[in-house]
């Protein structure tokens, strides 16, 4: 079982350990990664806890950014080596495009977005189809079985036998055309605060905040509970707030101890972004809205009245 972990500064992605741990329901022996570039050998005091056996360390010209097809094709000579049953990778965009370039390059299927996988010689698994909106059943046969896990579906586990994971270094002999494709620089966001991804309180404004000024309230709540403010589409097209607040299928996807969302409609777009959160409490003066029938709570009322009260109410008890 050999899954990709994904790193920054030699610290693991939460959507990796997410991974490893359906990694473990699925391997009966210490787990195989690859990890990428100068830094990524300083992930293997971290994943000795998830129960990480060997670390392949990818080195070489060009492995300290991301390049897709280099990746792949190091997945692939990797594959070749150490003859996997099965490739796991999160279910991130570069998750996404890193095992589709090794499905190509092997003339294999990937099953991507997967939530639950049953193990044998076929895997039978369940995966999100269409943005999250359905659920598909499906079976995986294959001689080297590749799937991405959905990110925030599983839950991030330590191994209940930590290891002690050797690190061995792997030069591929990669082509140069290889690396065609690349991130050549990173530009830092002028945006502050905690990303949405990673806020565990996430407040929501839709079309009934009313304008830009209405997300004021929204932005003293969010600050009380130490979370971020997101958006929905709808609220973006207007200009209301910048693309990189927006929350859905276009958006971001959160994963929030508890989403609160105001006058928001709840849209299936929408929605799809809010599935990892724990749960939510909709706001809003429609009791027939889409979101209230999916939220855990709800408050039928105006937000322009909730809120304020809200943020009173937790201004007083502080």
């Amino acid at each position: 079982m050999l899954t990709i972990v994904e790193q920054e500064q030699g610290e693991p992605h939460e959507t990796s350990l997410e991974t490893l741990t359906l990694a473990r329901e699925l391997a009966d022996a210490p787990l195989e990664v690859v990890v990428f570039g100068d830094e990524g050998a300083g992930v293997a005091d971290t994943l000795g806890a998830y129960g990480v056996g060997t670390v392949h360390h990818v080195v070489g010209d060009g492995f300290d950014t991301y390049a897709p097809e280099a990746r792949a094709e190091s997945v692939v000579e990797l594959i070749e080596e150490l003859d996997p049953e099965a490739v796991l990778a999160p279910g991130t965009d570069r998750g996404h495009e890193t095992l589709a370039h090794v499905g190509a390059d092997l003339d294999l299927p990937v099953a991507a977005n997967c939530i639950a996988v049953e193990p044998g010689e076929v895997y039978e698994l369940s995966r999100h189809r269409w943005g999250g909106s359905l659920t598909e059943h499906a079976r995986l046969d294959a001689e080297t079985k590749l799937l991405t896990a959905a990110e925030h579906e599983f839950p991030i586990e330590e191994a209940t036998e930590p290891t002690e994971p050797a690190v061995v270094e792997f030069e591929p002999a990669v082509d140069d055309e290889r690396f065609r494709v690349k991130v050549e620089r990173f530009e830092e966001s002028d945006l502050e605060g905690v990303p949405l991804g990673e806020a565990r309180v996430v407040v929501g404004g839709g079309r009934g905040v009313g304008g830009p000024d209405g997300y004021d309230q929204l932005e003293e709540l969010a600050d009380a509970l130490g979370g971020t403010v997101g958006a929905s589409r709808a609220a973006i097209n207007e200009g209301w707030r910048p693309h990189d607040d927006q929350i859905g299928l276009t958006g971001a996807e959160i994963s929030a101890d508890i989403y609160i969302a105001c006058g928001i409609s709840g849209a299936v777009q929408h929605m799809v972004g809010t599935k990892g959160a724990d749960a939510i409490l909709a706001i809003n003066t429609d009791p027939e809205a889409a979101i209230i029938q999916k939220a855990e709570y709800a408050v039928i009322g105006d937000l322009h009245e909730v809120v304020p009260a809200l943020n009173e109410a937790i201004e007083a008890e502080s």
